[in-house]
């Protein structure tokens, strides 16, 4: 019997990714993947637990999926990921309608539970963990009570490539542009984060099993290959005692028919001179760092347990900005860690304004069960966390602003990705804008600029945060 499942991915590129490999498996052996959810056998919500409102979210989708269950719309609810791998005690108990629970050591296994759930098997759950954790400590689920039942707000996967691979994925992101995971784990252990316990230590993929995939990708049609992993400038460390990337990012762009390689989640103290000169000399991977910074604040970073100093991280920005002069930084930040005072979040806002960051997200502090942040003495009122939070942002708006001005003038090749029938323009990203993240470029031309191809764009405006351009003249 073929069983049509339906799947709803939520979280970070790491996550989506684990979404598409489980994809092919459940293909692999027969079964259709739903463009709808209604009518599903099964419908599978792959969650995220980074923190309260990610874990919200998760609960939110498994009860939309359990309403309609209770319709007749769907057939079993089952709950794979991040929440499932933490939370799984307390997700029986708080929505006993869920079928069946499976941790992220289970991913590998996922079609044959599917089948015993489709088979009749209530409350089933499989929680092998991905490798042992360095973290412990109680934990508990958000209450269900606390979660609004907003309107059903589904994510559905309708582009599948498929691919000939050992480690085969469906892709879910359009067929030129693809996340690239090169690690998984984390073992920074930084005092608000429960990734470590969740998904394990640092674990580097072997760099041959990195580059067939990536070569397997680009054959199937993608132009841009996204690297990603908790932290991707860690990579190789677990493998020989040192940093790879360097190595792996030349041997990445040597694949023929690869145009873009972006770099994601970069932590500033293995930002080595080595690898800004890997991407100077490279035209293949883009001018463009995400350097996830937290915070600028000595006594902060070290309660945050984060390698370095503030002058460390100012020393780090000036090293790359000298080698890399069009660099695009993007960073993320939290306020209201426990403790933070006035003053500091005062200079923390200074720093901003002086470095003028490209790309900024802000995050108010969110405090998660078995961290050591969790029980440090002087929390910040969840309002105040969220008003810093909000300070922030609207400095980077007119920051933004800014750096968007400096762009008018300006050519930039685009990847073209669509076309808008209200404004009747194209609209695509540069090498400044990371996709599902940062901005657009919007532009018009004489031509059919085709969904994964690239133009040559000419920037005379902006609006909204995008840049507006025309299709340069050669």
């Amino acid at each position: 019997m073929s069983y049509k499942i339906g799947f709803i991915s939520l979280g970070c590129p790491k996550n989506q990714v684990d979404a598409e490999l489980m994809l092919a498996k459940l293909e692999a052996t027969g079964m259709e993947i739903a463009e709808e959810i209604d009518h599903a056998d099964a419908v599978i919500v792959h969650t995220c637990a980074f923190i309260d409102s990610a874990k919200e979210e998760a609960i939110e989708n498994i009860l939309n999926m359990v309403s309609l269950r209770e319709e007749g719309l769907v057939g079993k609810v089952i709950v794979t990921g991040c929440l499932a791998q933490r939370h799984q005690d307390e997700i029986f108990e708080e929505i006993p309608e869920v079928d069946a629970v499976f941790g992220i050591g289970a991913n590998g296994d996922i079609a044959a539970l599917v089948e015993q759930v489709l088979g009749g098997e209530k409350q089933l759950s499989s929680f092998p963990p991905p490798e042992e954790s360095p973290l412990s400590g109680e934990r508990t689920l958000p209450s269900v009570e606390r979660v609004l039942k907003a309107e059903r707000h589904l994510s559905f996967f309708p582009t599948l490539l498929q691919l000939p691979l050992s480690g085969q994925r469906i892709l879910s992101t359009p067929p030129y542009w693809a996340y690239l995971k090169i690690a998984e784990g984390c073992s920074n252990c930084c005092a608000y984060c429960v990734i470590p316990e969740i998904r394990g230590p640092y674990r580097s993929r072997p760099m041959e099993d990195i580059l067939e995939e990536a070569a397997e990708l680009v054959e199937g049609g993608v132009k841009e290959l996204i690297l990603v992993a908790q932290d991707t400038t860690n990579y190789g460390m677990d493998l020989g005692g040192t940093l790879q990337l360097p190595e792996l990012l030349k041997r990445l762009s040597a694949i023929e028919g690869l145009v873009w390689i972006r770099l994601l989640y970069c932590y500033p103290d293995k930002i080595t001179n080595e690898l800004l000169e890997v991407i100077a000399d490279n035209k293949k991977i883009l001018h463009y760092i995400d350097l996830p910074l937290q915070h600028i604040n000595d006594r902060i970073l070290l309660d945050m347990r984060r390698r370095g100093n503030g002058a460390h991280i100012r020393e780090t920005i000036a090293r790359i900005r000298a080698k890399l002069p069009d660099v695009v930084l993007r960073t993320t930040l939290i306020t209201g860690f426990p403790g933070e005072t006035e003053e500091e979040f005062e200079e923390l806002v200074e720093f901003i304004n002086e470095t003028e960051f490209d790309r900024l997200g802000c995050f108010a502090f969110s405090p998660q069960e078995g961290t050591s942040a969790y029980t440090l003495p002087e929390p910040v009122e969840d309002e105040l966390r969220q008003k810093r939070a909000e300070i922030l942002m609207q400095d980077q708006y007119e920051i933004m602003a800014l750096k968007n001005r400096e762009c008018i003038g300006k050519t930039y090749l685009v990847l073209a990705e669509g076309y808008d029938a209200y404004s009747d323009s194209y609209y695509g990203r540069s090498y400044r804008d990371a996709p599902e993240i940062d901005t657009l470029i919007r532009f018009t031309g004489k031509g059919d600029y085709a969904e994964g191809t690239f133009v040559s764009v000419e920037i005379f405006g902006e609006n909204d945060s995008d840049l507006i351009g025309r299709v340069a003249v050669s």
